[in-house]
């Protein structure tokens, strides 16, 4: 089975979608759900599937972001997913898990992706820009915000909103779709990389 770690930031409602889907049940190990905050509320729904959760940071008690890599062999670690983790991941774990390592971003990249560009951020300016259509992208995660190349992705109409929060519940649904997806093809061995475009095999 693929090993996985789920990184976290926020309320989990992508990993709850993962540890839901009927297919990955067969496929995947979570090994272990990662936070910046300790009080991160995906916590609770990794406590309910009896998952290990690990704080990452500088407090006392926590792990290292020095030492995340490390860490993450220890646990055989075969994918990384960031499900709404707001912080930089380390350059030597991204040397480490080249390809190996998912973002799930709420927007069409390239456009509204960036440093600033998460959660209600995107949605505003995806309104404001009066874009009639959105989506969300699964990509995999380099040295920099939201550019590394795309495995998925998935438009939504947005034509009749009447608001940002309308955006978020039309992206969010199909988040909780393509992420499991996408980590389902890992699983199967079914994502290839090559010449610097992903195919995505049927």
């Amino acid at each position: 089975m693929l090993k996985v770690a789920v990184f976290v930031s926020g309320r989990g409602s992508n990993l709850r979608a993962i540890l839901n889907s009927p297919k990955l049940r067969k496929l995947i190990k979570v090994q272990a759900v990662i936070s910046n905050k300790a009080t991160c509320r995906a916590f609770k729904i990794a406590e309910q599937y009896s998952i290990n959760q690990y704080v990452v940071g500088n407090e006392k008690k926590s792990i290292s972001y020095n030492n995340l890599s490390k860490f993450l062999k220890s646990l055989e670690i075969d994918l990384v997913v960031l499900a709404g983790f707001l912080k930089m991941i380390p350059a030597d774990m991204i040397v480490d898990f080249r390809n190996r390592i998912i973002n799930i971003h709420p927007a069409l990249l390239p456009s509204f992706g960036g440093k600033e560009m998460y959660g209600m951020n995107v949605h505003k300016a995806v309104y404001d820009s009066s874009a009639q259509v959105s989506g969300a992208t699964v990509h995999f995660v380099d040295e920099t915000y939201d550019t590394g190349n795309i495995i998925v992705q998935r438009c939504v109409d947005i034509s009749e909103v009447d608001s940002p929060e309308e955006i978020l519940e039309k992206v969010l649904a199909v988040e909780h779709e393509l992420l499991p997806y996408v980590i389902e093809k890992f699983a199967l061995d079914k994502i290839i990389v090559s010449n610097g475009r992903v195919k995505v095999l049927s």
